[in-house]
């Protein structure tokens, strides 16, 4: 028996790799979640009740309760995903993304670095840590070109900055204490179970409720879309096959206009969801101020990842995008509740002071 800890399990991607690990008879799940206004024990679905699941409700920023869970479960792999993750959310209160993505890395790699060390043999032959970051921390590309695992750091945003900084220092403690970390850099994620805050989410229910699309700039800003189930697997792939001290880069070949992204979800909800009221959802777009710092495109090149983890994306964009309007148009009990507390949809990220 395997056992894996998911630090931000309860989030969005972190949901879907616990959901994905114990399909694995063999695995035993450690959720640790904070619980902060994107983690959501409703994310987890069946998991939470899963006889081979646990969750633990702590703050990765927490020494005291990073170092309890560690010794209780005594995890096999750490799936390191806990962080702020919404750009326009660091852009009016960047305090909490230096404290959680930065602060709390630092303590998750101080504590699994002395848990790493109690270990003997096969458990310590066997340890990892997969830290996982994103692609914004190289900054913008322009019209050509990818991402690559040797690509230098640009970060335009708090956001991206503290992920940044967190990638560092898991690669330091590897390089200075042997800690065995990987680093993996995804693209754009989207599927079920995200928070309506980013861009999929939101515009599906915007467009099933008849509010306006709001859409930053003239729409032209580009993205590589992964979808969630498929990130979830090449994390899984990487805490098992990955190569201490290497770089994975995640992404899904599947680079869009966030124009483009708007329009074929209009398309699919009236597809899916017509409403004669309504009309054709694509006259709900409405083009607004853009967002300070924003990059102008991101790509990713996930060549070496599919080789050295035997992995490859399942779901193209086109049929990604039809599951996960399906998902919102079947799941509306869960945006309900999430929409009912702190987030309702309203802007975030213009640098008011």
């Amino acid at each position: 028996m395997t056992t894996h800890l998911v630090t931000g399990g309860a989030g969005f991607i972190g949901s879907a790799l616990v959901r994905r690990l114990l399909a694995d008879p063999g695995a035993t799940v450690v959720t640790l979640d904070k619980l902060t206004y994107a983690g959501n024990l409703d994310s987890l679905g069946d998991a939470l009740r899963h006889p081979r699941h646990r969750f633990e409700r702590a703050d990765v920023a927490d020494a005291d309760a990073v170092a309890r869970v560690l010794a209780t479960h005594r995890p096999d792999v750490v799936y390191h995903l806990a962080a702020e993750s919404h750009v326009d959310r660091s852009i009016d209160g960047p305090g909490a993304f230096v404290e959680t993505n930065v602060v709390g890395t630092y303590v998750l790699l101080h504590e699994a670095r002395r848990h790493w060390a109690s270990l003997d043999g096969d458990a310590r032959a066997r340890f990892r840590l997969v830290h996982v970051s994103t692609d914004e921390v190289f900054g913008s590309l322009g019209a050509d070109g990818a991402f690559t695992e040797d690509s230098p750091y640009d970060p335009s945003s708090p956001y991206s900055a503290s992920k940044a900084a967190s990638d560092h220092l898991a690669r330091a403690w590897h390089r200075t204490y042997g800690l065995p970390v990987l680093v993996t850099n995804c693209s754009n994620n989207y599927g079920p179970y995200q928070f309506p805050e980013k861009l999929i989410p939101l515009t599906i229910l915007n467009a099933l409720a008849g509010e306006r699309l709001p859409v930053y700039g003239r729409g032209e800003n580009v993205r590589d879309w992964l979808f969630v189930e498929d990130h979830a697997e090449a994390l899984a792939a990487a805490g098992a096959r990955g190569a201490p001290g290497a770089t994975y880069l995640v992404g899904g070949r599947a680079e869009r206009r966030n124009l483009d992204v708007v329009r074929a979800i209009c398309a699919l909800v009236d597809e899916l969801a017509p409403d004669a009221a309504i009309g054709p959802r694509e006259a709900l777009v409405t083009f607004v101020a853009d967002r300070p710092g924003h990059d102008q495109r991101y790509a990713i090149d996930p060549s070496r990842t599919e080789r050295a983890l035997d992995w490859r994306p399942r779901e193209t964009f086109e049929s990604g995008l039809r599951r996960t309007v399906a998902w919102y148009l079947e799941n509306r009990d869960w945006w309900e509740r999430v929409r009912s507390g702190v987030y309702r949809g309203e802007r975030l990220g213009l640098a008011q002071v």
